[in-house]
Protein backbone atom coordinates (compact mmCIF):
# COMPACT_ATOMS: atom_id res chain seq x y z
CA UNK A 1 0.00 0.00 0.00
CA UNK A 2 1.63 3.60 -0.71
CA UNK A 3 1.49 5.94 2.26
CA UNK A 4 1.40 9.95 1.79
CA UNK A 5 2.95 11.48 5.02
CA UNK A 6 2.23 15.42 5.20
CA UNK A 7 4.03 18.12 6.62
CA UNK A 8 5.86 16.27 8.94
CA UNK A 9 9.04 17.39 10.39
CA UNK A 10 12.18 15.87 9.44
CA UNK A 11 14.05 15.48 13.22
CA UNK A 12 12.43 19.23 13.59
CA UNK A 13 12.85 20.90 10.65
CA UNK A 14 10.87 22.59 8.02
CA UNK A 15 7.03 20.24 7.49
CA UNK A 16 7.99 18.00 4.17
CA UNK A 17 5.77 15.38 2.77
CA UNK A 18 7.00 12.24 2.23
CA UNK A 19 5.39 9.09 -0.14
CA UNK A 20 6.27 5.78 1.33
CA UNK A 21 6.00 3.16 -1.77
CA UNK A 22 7.24 -0.20 -2.20
CA UNK A 23 8.91 -0.22 0.52
CA UNK A 24 11.38 3.03 0.19
CA UNK A 25 10.78 6.63 0.55
CA UNK A 26 9.94 7.36 -2.90
CA UNK A 27 9.54 11.04 -2.74
CA UNK A 28 10.55 13.77 -0.24
CA UNK A 29 9.84 17.21 -0.49
CA UNK A 30 6.71 19.75 -0.37
CA UNK A 31 3.02 19.18 -2.03
CA UNK A 32 3.75 16.15 -2.72
CA UNK A 33 0.85 13.96 -4.20
CA UNK A 34 -0.28 10.50 -5.25
CA UNK A 35 -3.35 8.98 -6.00
CA UNK A 36 -4.96 6.28 -4.44
CA UNK A 37 -2.33 7.19 -1.80
CA UNK A 38 -3.50 7.00 2.29
CA UNK A 39 -2.90 10.15 3.26
CA UNK A 40 -1.42 11.09 6.85
CA UNK A 41 -1.80 14.21 8.25
CA UNK A 42 1.50 14.89 10.00
CA UNK A 43 1.12 18.45 11.04
CA UNK A 44 3.52 19.30 14.11
CA UNK A 45 4.71 15.56 13.96
CA UNK A 46 8.11 14.87 14.37
CA UNK A 47 10.21 11.80 11.84
CA UNK A 48 12.95 10.08 13.39
CA UNK A 49 14.34 6.96 11.56
CA UNK A 50 13.00 3.54 13.34
CA UNK A 51 14.67 3.16 16.27
CA UNK A 52 16.65 0.68 16.91
CA UNK A 53 17.38 -1.11 19.75
CA UNK A 54 20.75 -3.23 20.63
CA UNK A 55 19.69 -5.22 23.82
CA UNK A 56 16.16 -6.77 23.94
CA UNK A 57 15.32 -10.07 26.33
CA UNK A 58 12.00 -11.93 24.15
CA UNK A 59 13.01 -15.06 25.97
CA UNK A 60 11.20 -17.17 23.33
CA UNK A 61 12.14 -20.05 23.15
CA UNK A 62 11.67 -21.04 26.94
CA UNK A 63 9.93 -18.33 28.66
CA UNK A 64 7.02 -17.55 26.89
CA UNK A 65 5.65 -16.95 29.94
CA UNK A 66 6.94 -13.52 30.72
CA UNK A 67 7.67 -12.79 27.06
CA UNK A 68 7.27 -14.19 23.10
CA UNK A 69 8.82 -12.77 19.94
CA UNK A 70 5.42 -11.52 18.98
CA UNK A 71 4.28 -9.78 22.27
CA UNK A 72 8.00 -8.36 22.48
CA UNK A 73 8.13 -7.13 18.54
CA UNK A 74 4.53 -5.78 19.51
CA UNK A 75 6.04 -3.33 21.92
CA UNK A 76 8.95 -2.61 20.20
CA UNK A 77 6.39 -1.01 17.20
CA UNK A 78 4.70 1.07 20.12
CA UNK A 79 8.02 2.28 21.17
CA UNK A 80 8.92 3.28 17.67
CA UNK A 81 11.18 0.73 16.86
CA UNK A 82 11.63 -1.15 13.51
CA UNK A 83 14.51 -3.26 14.46
CA UNK A 84 15.56 -5.01 17.99
CA UNK A 85 18.84 -7.16 19.04
CA UNK A 86 17.06 -10.58 20.61
CA UNK A 87 19.51 -11.35 23.29
CA UNK A 88 21.17 -14.87 23.97
CA UNK A 89 19.60 -16.03 27.25
CA UNK A 90 16.51 -18.05 26.12
CA UNK A 91 15.77 -21.78 27.04
CA UNK A 92 17.52 -23.21 25.52
CA UNK A 93 20.27 -20.58 25.20
CA UNK A 94 20.87 -19.04 21.64
CA UNK A 95 24.64 -20.55 21.06
CA UNK A 96 23.88 -22.77 17.94
CA UNK A 97 22.67 -21.79 14.83
CA UNK A 98 19.65 -23.54 15.05
CA UNK A 99 18.40 -21.63 17.96
CA UNK A 100 19.29 -18.32 16.70
CA UNK A 101 17.82 -19.69 13.34
CA UNK A 102 14.56 -20.65 15.35
CA UNK A 103 14.33 -16.54 16.75
CA UNK A 104 14.79 -14.69 13.39
CA UNK A 105 11.94 -17.00 11.92
CA UNK A 106 9.79 -15.98 14.80
CA UNK A 107 10.75 -12.73 14.23
CA UNK A 108 9.79 -12.88 9.93
CA UNK A 109 6.83 -14.47 10.94
CA UNK A 110 5.54 -11.66 13.31
CA UNK A 111 6.65 -8.93 11.26
CA UNK A 112 6.00 -6.28 13.66
CA UNK A 113 10.45 -5.32 13.75
CA UNK A 114 13.51 -6.93 11.88
CA UNK A 115 14.83 -9.25 14.88
CA UNK A 116 18.54 -9.41 14.72
CA UNK A 117 19.84 -11.99 17.45
CA UNK A 118 22.78 -12.34 19.67
CA UNK A 119 24.37 -15.42 19.34
CA UNK A 120 25.75 -16.45 23.34
CA UNK A 121 29.66 -16.33 24.07
CA UNK A 122 29.76 -19.31 25.18
CA UNK A 123 28.10 -22.60 25.41
CA UNK A 124 24.61 -22.56 28.06
CA UNK A 125 26.37 -19.22 28.93
CA UNK A 126 28.65 -21.21 31.51
CA UNK A 127 31.40 -19.40 30.55
CA UNK A 128 33.89 -22.55 30.25
CA UNK A 129 33.91 -23.18 26.25
CA UNK A 130 33.12 -20.62 23.33
CA UNK A 131 29.73 -21.12 21.10
CA UNK A 132 29.44 -22.28 17.98
CA UNK A 133 30.42 -18.85 16.70
CA UNK A 134 31.41 -19.57 13.06
CA UNK A 135 27.92 -21.51 12.75
CA UNK A 136 25.80 -18.42 13.76
CA UNK A 137 27.67 -16.13 12.01
CA UNK A 138 27.24 -17.86 8.65
CA UNK A 139 23.26 -19.16 9.31
CA UNK A 140 20.10 -17.52 8.09
CA UNK A 141 20.18 -15.03 11.06
CA UNK A 142 23.56 -13.90 9.98
CA UNK A 143 24.39 -13.28 13.71
CA UNK A 144 27.33 -10.22 14.57
CA UNK A 145 26.86 -9.49 17.84
CA UNK A 146 27.38 -12.21 20.45
CA UNK A 147 27.12 -11.68 24.46
CA UNK A 148 26.39 -13.89 27.57
CA UNK A 149 24.37 -10.59 28.59
CA UNK A 150 23.42 -12.01 32.49
CA UNK A 151 26.76 -13.46 32.76
CA UNK A 152 29.99 -11.86 32.45
CA UNK A 153 32.91 -13.46 30.36
CA UNK A 154 35.10 -13.80 33.32
CA UNK A 155 37.80 -15.63 32.28
CA UNK A 156 40.53 -13.37 30.27
CA UNK A 157 41.94 -16.26 27.97
CA UNK A 158 38.26 -17.01 26.87
CA UNK A 159 37.38 -13.92 26.02
CA UNK A 160 40.59 -12.91 24.24
CA UNK A 161 39.68 -15.94 22.28
CA UNK A 162 36.10 -14.94 21.50
CA UNK A 163 37.49 -11.24 20.31
CA UNK A 164 39.90 -12.92 18.12
CA UNK A 165 37.76 -15.11 17.02
CA UNK A 166 34.55 -12.52 15.94
CA UNK A 167 37.12 -10.84 13.92
CA UNK A 168 37.25 -13.41 10.81
CA UNK A 169 33.47 -12.14 10.25
CA UNK A 170 33.69 -8.50 11.33
CA UNK A 171 31.58 -9.60 14.42
CA UNK A 172 31.53 -8.09 18.11
CA UNK A 173 31.64 -9.19 21.69
CA UNK A 174 29.24 -7.54 24.16
CA UNK A 175 30.58 -7.79 27.35
CA UNK A 176 28.14 -7.78 30.65
CA UNK A 177 31.08 -5.99 32.60
CA UNK A 178 30.50 -7.48 36.32
CA UNK A 179 33.41 -9.60 38.17
CA UNK A 180 31.32 -12.00 39.79
CA UNK A 181 33.56 -12.61 42.66
CA UNK A 182 32.86 -8.88 43.83
CA UNK A 183 28.85 -9.18 43.54
CA UNK A 184 28.41 -12.17 45.03
CA UNK A 185 24.88 -12.23 46.68
CA UNK A 186 24.40 -8.28 45.89
CA UNK A 187 21.10 -6.58 45.78
CA UNK A 188 21.63 -2.88 44.85
CA UNK A 189 24.69 -0.51 43.98
CA UNK A 190 27.04 -0.35 47.09
CA UNK A 191 27.01 3.12 48.94
CA UNK A 192 25.16 5.30 51.77
CA UNK A 193 21.82 3.80 50.47
CA UNK A 194 22.51 -0.03 50.89
CA UNK A 195 24.56 0.58 54.13
CA UNK A 196 21.57 1.94 55.32
CA UNK A 197 18.93 -0.27 54.46
CA UNK A 198 21.22 -3.41 54.98
CA UNK A 199 21.37 -4.91 51.17
CA UNK A 200 24.46 -6.42 50.22
CA UNK A 201 26.36 -3.63 47.96
CA UNK A 202 27.09 -4.21 44.39
CA UNK A 203 30.12 -2.25 43.75
CA UNK A 204 31.50 0.09 41.15
CA UNK A 205 34.53 -1.54 40.44
CA UNK A 206 33.04 -4.58 39.64
CA UNK A 207 32.23 -3.20 36.42
CA UNK A 208 34.59 -0.84 35.31
CA UNK A 209 38.07 -3.75 36.60
CA UNK A 210 35.96 -5.78 33.41
CA UNK A 211 35.69 -2.93 31.24
CA UNK A 212 39.58 -2.03 31.79
CA UNK A 213 40.44 -5.57 31.23
CA UNK A 214 38.60 -5.81 28.39
CA UNK A 215 39.73 -3.04 26.61
CA UNK A 216 42.88 -3.69 26.91
CA UNK A 217 42.36 -6.97 25.72
CA UNK A 218 40.52 -5.60 22.43
CA UNK A 219 43.37 -3.14 22.15
CA UNK A 220 45.48 -6.07 22.03
CA UNK A 221 43.93 -8.42 19.55
CA UNK A 222 42.53 -5.48 17.45
CA UNK A 223 38.99 -6.35 17.89
CA UNK A 224 35.56 -4.93 18.12
CA UNK A 225 34.29 -5.15 21.43
CA UNK A 226 30.92 -3.45 22.80
CA UNK A 227 29.90 -2.92 26.59
CA UNK A 228 26.13 -3.36 27.39
CA UNK A 229 24.49 -1.37 30.16
CA UNK A 230 27.31 1.03 31.35
CA UNK A 231 26.17 2.26 34.61
CA UNK A 232 29.50 4.39 36.10
CA UNK A 233 30.56 7.48 35.90
CA UNK A 234 34.55 5.35 36.44
CA UNK A 235 33.36 3.40 33.00
CA UNK A 236 32.81 6.39 31.19
CA UNK A 237 36.03 7.80 31.79
CA UNK A 238 37.80 4.61 31.17
CA UNK A 239 35.89 4.46 27.93
CA UNK A 240 36.38 7.72 27.20
CA UNK A 241 40.39 7.16 27.76
CA UNK A 242 39.92 4.14 25.33
CA UNK A 243 38.37 5.85 22.95
CA UNK A 244 41.14 8.65 22.27
CA UNK A 245 43.58 5.73 21.79
CA UNK A 246 41.45 4.28 19.20
CA UNK A 247 40.68 1.47 21.00
CA UNK A 248 37.72 -0.02 18.89
CA UNK A 249 35.31 0.14 21.72
CA UNK A 250 31.48 1.18 21.53
CA UNK A 251 28.79 1.18 24.32
CA UNK A 252 25.32 1.22 25.19
CA UNK A 253 23.34 3.02 28.33
CA UNK A 254 19.86 1.91 29.53
CA UNK A 255 17.40 4.64 29.72
CA UNK A 256 16.79 3.97 33.63
CA UNK A 257 20.62 4.39 34.19
CA UNK A 258 20.06 7.90 32.56
CA UNK A 259 16.82 8.93 34.78
CA UNK A 260 16.46 6.45 38.18
CA UNK A 261 18.93 6.32 40.94
CA UNK A 262 19.16 4.26 43.94
CA UNK A 263 17.04 6.19 45.78
CA UNK A 264 14.08 4.44 44.24
CA UNK A 265 15.35 1.37 46.14
CA UNK A 266 14.52 2.83 49.83
CA UNK A 267 11.14 1.13 48.67
CA UNK A 268 12.10 -1.81 48.64
CA UNK A 269 9.90 -2.36 45.24
CA UNK A 270 11.39 -5.01 43.24
CA UNK A 271 10.45 -3.38 40.67
CA UNK A 272 13.51 -0.95 40.93
CA UNK A 273 15.85 -4.02 41.15
CA UNK A 274 17.91 -4.41 38.14
CA UNK A 275 21.39 -5.54 36.98
CA UNK A 276 23.99 -3.49 37.20
CA UNK A 277 22.09 -1.58 39.93
CA UNK A 278 20.43 1.94 39.82
CA UNK A 279 23.82 4.48 41.01
CA UNK A 280 23.87 7.20 42.46
CA UNK A 281 23.23 10.81 41.22
CA UNK A 282 26.31 11.70 40.03
CA UNK A 283 26.55 8.66 38.00
CA UNK A 284 23.46 9.15 35.99
CA UNK A 285 25.31 12.88 35.51
CA UNK A 286 28.16 11.55 34.24
CA UNK A 287 26.16 9.09 31.69
CA UNK A 288 23.97 11.71 30.60
CA UNK A 289 27.33 13.65 29.52
CA UNK A 290 28.60 10.66 27.84
CA UNK A 291 25.76 10.14 25.90
CA UNK A 292 25.88 13.75 24.76
CA UNK A 293 29.39 13.96 23.91
CA UNK A 294 29.45 10.49 22.24
CA UNK A 295 31.76 8.71 24.91
CA UNK A 296 28.57 6.21 24.96
CA UNK A 297 27.12 5.48 21.53
CA UNK A 298 23.99 4.20 21.90
CA UNK A 299 20.75 4.16 24.41
CA UNK A 300 20.02 0.79 24.74
CA UNK A 301 16.26 -0.87 26.58
CA UNK A 302 17.79 -3.94 28.10
CA UNK A 303 13.85 -4.55 28.14
CA UNK A 304 13.52 -7.65 30.67
CA UNK A 305 9.87 -8.42 31.16
CA UNK A 306 9.68 -11.22 33.99
CA UNK A 307 6.45 -12.83 35.39
CA UNK A 308 4.51 -11.58 38.54
CA UNK A 309 5.60 -14.96 40.62
CA UNK A 310 9.43 -13.96 39.47
CA UNK A 311 9.30 -10.09 40.20
CA UNK A 312 6.37 -9.03 43.04
CA UNK A 313 8.11 -10.96 45.72
CA UNK A 314 10.62 -10.05 48.27
CA UNK A 315 13.51 -8.10 47.13
CA UNK A 316 16.34 -10.96 47.64
CA UNK A 317 14.02 -13.35 45.62
CA UNK A 318 13.06 -10.88 42.84
CA UNK A 319 14.12 -11.49 39.67
CA UNK A 320 16.75 -8.05 38.48
CA UNK A 321 15.39 -6.62 35.23
CA UNK A 322 13.22 -3.80 33.73
CA UNK A 323 10.52 -3.04 31.10
CA UNK A 324 11.79 -0.62 28.46
CA UNK A 325 10.74 -0.71 25.11
CA UNK A 326 7.42 1.42 24.90
CA UNK A 327 9.54 3.84 27.54
CA UNK A 328 12.26 4.68 26.17
CA UNK A 329 11.54 7.20 23.64
CA UNK A 330 9.81 9.29 25.97
CA UNK A 331 12.61 8.72 29.11
CA UNK A 332 15.06 10.50 26.08
CA UNK A 333 12.86 13.31 25.48
CA UNK A 334 12.59 13.73 29.47
CA UNK A 335 16.26 13.41 29.83
CA UNK A 336 17.44 15.56 26.84
CA UNK A 337 14.29 17.38 25.50
CA UNK A 338 13.92 17.61 21.81
CA UNK A 339 16.87 17.28 20.98
CA UNK A 340 16.41 15.77 17.81
CA UNK A 341 19.54 14.88 16.05
CA UNK A 342 21.43 13.39 19.11
CA UNK A 343 18.27 11.09 19.70
CA UNK A 344 18.40 9.70 16.28
CA UNK A 345 21.61 9.26 16.88
CA UNK A 346 21.93 7.21 19.89
CA UNK A 347 18.83 5.65 19.54
CA UNK A 348 18.42 4.66 15.71
CA UNK A 349 21.73 5.14 13.35
CA UNK A 350 24.31 4.29 15.95
CA UNK A 351 23.11 1.15 16.89
CA UNK A 352 22.14 0.12 13.18
CA UNK A 353 25.87 0.51 12.29
CA UNK A 354 26.49 -1.30 15.25
CA UNK A 355 24.44 -4.35 14.84
CA UNK A 356 25.08 -3.72 11.08
CA UNK A 357 21.34 -3.18 10.17
CA UNK A 358 22.27 -1.32 6.62
CA UNK A 359 18.87 -0.69 6.08
CA UNK A 360 17.58 1.05 10.06
CA UNK A 361 18.85 4.15 11.15
CA UNK A 362 18.49 5.87 7.52
CA UNK A 363 17.46 9.67 7.39
CA UNK A 364 13.98 9.37 5.72
CA UNK A 365 15.19 10.67 2.44
CA UNK A 366 14.13 9.80 -1.47
CA UNK A 367 15.74 6.37 -2.11
CA UNK A 368 15.87 5.09 1.41
CA UNK A 369 14.31 2.74 2.84
CA UNK A 370 10.87 3.40 4.68
CA UNK A 371 11.69 2.32 8.19
CA UNK A 372 11.00 5.72 10.27
CA UNK A 373 8.72 6.61 13.61
CA UNK A 374 6.35 9.39 13.48
CA UNK A 375 6.16 10.94 17.23
CA UNK A 376 4.03 13.76 19.02
CA UNK A 377 6.29 16.03 20.75
CA UNK A 378 4.01 17.95 22.55
CA UNK A 379 1.68 15.25 24.38
CA UNK A 380 2.49 14.01 27.86
CA UNK A 381 1.42 10.21 28.74
CA UNK A 382 1.07 8.66 32.25
CA UNK A 383 2.87 5.38 32.31
CA UNK A 384 0.46 2.75 32.51
CA UNK A 385 2.04 -0.73 33.72
CA UNK A 386 -1.37 -2.55 32.81
CA UNK A 387 -1.18 -0.94 28.92
CA UNK A 388 2.00 -2.28 28.00
CA UNK A 389 2.29 -4.92 25.24
CA UNK A 390 4.59 -7.30 26.93
CA UNK A 391 3.56 -9.71 28.49
CA UNK A 392 5.06 -8.62 31.74
CA UNK A 393 4.30 -5.11 34.13
CA UNK A 394 7.72 -4.64 35.60
CA UNK A 395 7.86 -1.19 34.58
CA UNK A 396 10.10 0.95 36.90
CA UNK A 397 7.82 4.19 35.16
CA UNK A 398 4.24 3.14 36.37
CA UNK A 399 2.55 6.24 36.73
CA UNK A 400 5.06 8.45 35.65
CA UNK A 401 4.22 11.50 33.15
CA UNK A 402 6.47 11.78 30.22
CA UNK A 403 6.95 13.53 27.12
CA UNK A 404 6.17 12.39 23.80
CA UNK A 405 3.69 10.01 21.58
CA UNK A 406 4.55 7.39 19.31
CA UNK A 407 1.66 8.27 16.34
CA UNK A 408 2.81 5.93 14.00
CA UNK A 409 5.51 3.44 13.17
CA UNK A 410 6.31 2.15 9.38
CA UNK A 411 9.05 -0.95 8.70
CA UNK A 412 9.68 -1.10 5.12
CA UNK A 413 7.08 1.24 4.31
CA UNK A 414 4.19 -0.67 6.56
CA UNK A 415 2.48 0.50 9.58
CA UNK A 416 3.09 -1.75 12.23
CA UNK A 417 1.51 1.11 14.49
CA UNK A 418 -1.23 3.72 13.22
CA UNK A 419 -2.74 6.66 15.97
CA UNK A 420 -0.72 5.17 18.16
CA UNK A 421 -2.05 1.71 18.45
CA UNK A 422 -0.75 -1.56 17.36
CA UNK A 423 -2.00 -2.27 13.56
CA UNK A 424 -1.08 -6.03 13.02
Amino acid sequence: MTFLIKGVSLLGGEPTDLLLRDGVVAEAGTGVSAAGAQVIDADGLVALPGLVDLHTHLREPGREDAETVETGSRAAALGGYTAVCAMANTEPVADTAGVVEQVWRLGRRAGLVDVQPVGAVTVGLRGEHLAELGAMATSAAAVRIFSDDGHCVSDPRLMRRALEYVQAFDGTVAQHAEEPRLTENAQMHEGEISARLGLTGWPAVAEEAIIARDVLLAEHVGARLHICHVSTAGSVEILRAAKARGVRVSAEVTPHHLLLTDERTTTYDPVFKVNPPLRTGADVAALRQAVADGVIDAIATDHAPHTVEDKECEWAYARPGMLGLQTALPVALEVFGQQWDLIAERMSRAPARLAGLDGHGRHPATGEPANLTLVDPTARVSVDATAQASRSRNTPFARMTLPGRVVATFLRGEPTVLDGKASR
